[in-house]
């Protein structure tokens, strides 16, 4: 150790440990602990040196305001306590506050309808990954709810939409369609239909009418294409 860690041990003892005859009856605490490491211990004892909140705008702020003085959206302070122990009491608050939604919305959700979407043979060791970039959309003009999403395997260069009626007891006509893009960007019909295929990267809704999608080249080369597109629904 060099002398200016002995020269800072030193002022740490000096400051904080000095002889505290007030403590003298508490149990096995006769000295001033760490003002900051006080704060970080898991117990409910009161703190041994508790902060003076004296001037403090805020304490002040709430003592002069009637309508803030006994409110129950403020959480109380505990000026004696560990910051462990506030921890655990908003935890507490928290947790009963989002029990009852909870509950609720649990017991409302309920199965609408089902569809089967692929099958994977029970043999294999791990199921693989066929759904992907599941996107919702909610249009509240027309009270409909949307999904995009992708089917790896066979069907890179499809997106499908799922759109079902808010309104559970109701159905809506193509509830589940395909979008292939293929080749559909060729320049005319003389090209070979495996020049230009594409597959969907990642597909957004734009706005109630519109879909934003990220397309790539399939072809295996470098410098392959992509391409943003913006689909019309209709």
């Amino acid at each position: 150790m060099t002398q200016k860690d002995i020269t800072f041990v030193a002022d740490f003892l000096t400051e904080h440990f000095n002889e505290a005859p007030e403590l003298y009856n508490r149990k096995g605490k006769y000295f001033n602990v760490e003002r900051v490491g006080q704060y970080l211990k898991d117990e409910d004892d009161d703190l041994v040196s508790p902060p003076n909140t004296e001037g403090n705008q805020w304490f002040n702020f709430l003592k002069d305001s009637t309508h803030l003085k006994e409110s129950p959206l403020l959480f109380p302070y505990y000026p004696e306590k560990s910051l462990h122990f506030v921890k655990r009491q908003m935890e507490g608050v928290i947790d009963q506050c989002l029990q009852k939604p909870a509950d609720v919305i649990g017991k409302s959700v309920h199965q609408a309808v089902c569809m089967s979407l692929y099958k994977v043979s029970q043999s294999e060791d791990s199921t693989p990954q066929l759904f992907k970039l599941p996107f919702l959309w909610n249009d509240k003009t027309s009270n409909l709810h949307y999904i995009l999403f992708t089917m790896l395997e066979n069907s890179i260069s499809k997106i499908h939409i799922l759109r079902r009626h808010t309104d559970t007891s109701r159905s809506v006509s193509n509830g589940i369609l395909a979008v292939e893009f293929g080749n559909f960007l060729n320049n005319s019909i003389n090209e070979s239909s495996d020049s230009r295929c594409y597959s969907c990267l990642d597909a957004h809704f734009y706005d109630d009418e519109t879909v934003t999608v990220v397309l790539k080249e399939s072809v295996q080369q470098e410098g392959k294409e992509r391409v943003l597109a913006q689909l019309p629904l209709s």
